[in-house]
């Protein structure tokens, strides 16, 4: 009896831990509450879109009429007015420009702190010559010599080689070294979009779910388990959104985020 329940458990283990979906160059396995997706190899660069929407929308809806195979929530934006708070480049054009958002320009915190806000961490896809490479880097970055960004989306914070929670103004601390500001619950457990970067031609995206909400902290450690080698967090909380083909759909409902109407997105074909 104790054979077969050792056996039992291995057999379960295995299917939790076995890939949800697995085709070509897209993997996806989900564990212990999150979605584990790996895009490999050079072809895969080319079929990776950033988009903004116009109106608030769900991930749903950004999906189903970008006609994607996979659709993820990414950048920040302000729920009230439906404008962006980070920067989304499509098709080599800014299409989502803080600077346009006047209620960022009006908070006294934002426009105090606004070059932290301004270069906070983005995730590129630039072509270089007849190449094409990701990059994780601050949005005043230099672009390398002879490339150019095809298509981008800030977040932020930068979470791999180093986790930046003061230096993108996710946390501000007072003189005794108190944290007296938090955004995007960094320090506190929620749902989370994460994406990062392994050698040259691996994509890793997190899906982090209600059933396994993360701190910061525990993110990097998700992070260096899976030997990536930079990575960063998109909007998460409420806005954590994935939708796979017409098999798979995560909607958060907990967190801080800004809910299930979204502002821009990362739909990969």
């Amino acid at each position: 009896m104790k054979l077969m329940k050792v056996f039992l458990g291995l057999f379960l283990a295995m299917l939790l831990t076995s890939p949800v979906f697995a085709a070509g160059d897209m993997n996806i396995n989900f564990d212990n509450g999150v979605y584990h997706i790996v895009l490999k190899g050079e072809k895969m660069k080319k079929k990776i879109k950033f988009v903004s929407s116009e109106d608030l929308i769900t991930n749903r809806e950004a999906h189903i009429k970008g006609n994607a195979t996979l659709t993820i929530n990414a950048g920040f934006f302000d729920p009230k007015n439906g404008k962006t708070i980070s920067y989304i480049v499509t098709d080599r054009m800014t299409t989502a420009d803080p600077m346009f958002n006047n209620s960022l320009l009006a908070n006294p915190f934002f426009r105090k702190n606004m070059n932290k806000i301004l270069d906070r961490t983005e995730f590129r896809i630039m072509q270089c010559g007849n190449k094409f490479q990701y990059d994780i880097v601050s949005h005043k970055a230099n672009i390398p010599f002879g490339c150019f960004v095809i298509t981008s989306a800030q977040g932020g914070p930068l979470i791999l080689p180093e986790l930046h929670l003061e230096e993108e103004g996710f946390i501000v601390k007072n003189a005794e070294g108190e944290v007296v500001r938090e955004s995007a619950s960094v320090l506190h457990k929620t749902s989370r979009t994460i994406i990062g970067t392994k050698g040259l031609d691996e994509c890793h995206i997190f899906i982090i779910t209600d059933d396994n909400p993360m701190d910061m902290y525990e993110v990097q450690k998700l992070c260096l388990e899976h030997k990536l080698d930079r990575a960063m967090a998109f909007d998460g909380g409420s806005s954590t959104s994935m939708n796979y083909k017409n098999k798979i759909e995560v909607i958060s409902k907990k967190g801080d985020g800004a809910g299930r109407m979204l502002k821009s997105f990362m739909l990969v074909y």
